[in-house]
């Protein structure tokens, strides 16, 4: 990693995770294997920033670790990169289980606990697919039915108008989200009610 760190892929371990590696290596991530419009790829650290948001949106009250949670459902991609779920699924279990156990070090690392609740999962995977509406249909080339029929309805309330960033500024977005749910979750210095603002 550029940090310096030396990441064991086969047994992760917390203490060689840091979040600038996760916000630079993410930012370099495309979405959709970079196949969408704009001068930018639409990476996969801002995807996950509008996730943490719509998530907030969706139960307003939810606690800063589980925002955090959202933040950081796609930071084994900072190392495996960004693959689309049937070939996810063609790999089999052994890939699931290799992807579990980098997300449990990365879990560990900022604080949270090494499994998310079903119920968690369950709001970030609405709020991905949400993402996903909006990304299919503004970046991708897909008609509001194809989007609607393979990713669902948005929330009601929440509109998105995409515009990608430069991976330099998506990285720092990411890093400065992380810091104000790590503070508000009690994981850092500082907290308050910042977490509870969306961009």
């Amino acid at each position: 990693m550029l940090s310096g760190r030396r990441l064991d892929l086969l047994d992760p371990s917390p203490m060689d995770i840091e979040i600038e590696d996760i916000a630079h290596g993410l930012a370099r991530v495309a979405r959709w294997n970079g196949q969408t419009t704009g001068e930018h790829g639409f990476s996969v650290a801002q995807h996950s920033v509008v996730v943490e948001e719509i998530c907030a949106h969706i139960q307003p009250d939810l606690d800063p670790r589980w925002r955090l949670a959202a933040l950081l459902h796609d930071a084994s991609e900072y190392v495996i990169g960004d693959m689309i779920s049937p070939f996810k699924a063609a790999l089999g279990y052994d890939y699931k289980l290799f992807e579990e156990r980098l997300e449990t070090a990365i879990h560990i690392r900022f604080g949270l606990p090494a499994k998310t609740p079903v119920a968690i999962k369950k709001l970030i995977k609405r709020a991905d697919h949400a993402c996903a509406y909006f990304e299919a249909t503004q970046l991708a080339g897909f008609t509001v039915a194809e989007s609607l029929e393979f990713f669902g309805a948005p929330p009601e309330g929440y509109e998105l108008m995409i515009e990608p960033l430069a991976p330099s500024q998506a990285q720092i977005r990411y890093v400065q989200r992380y810091n104000v749910l790590s503070e508000a979750a009690g994981f850092a210095r500082g907290g308050g009610d910042a977490a509870f603002g969306t961009e």
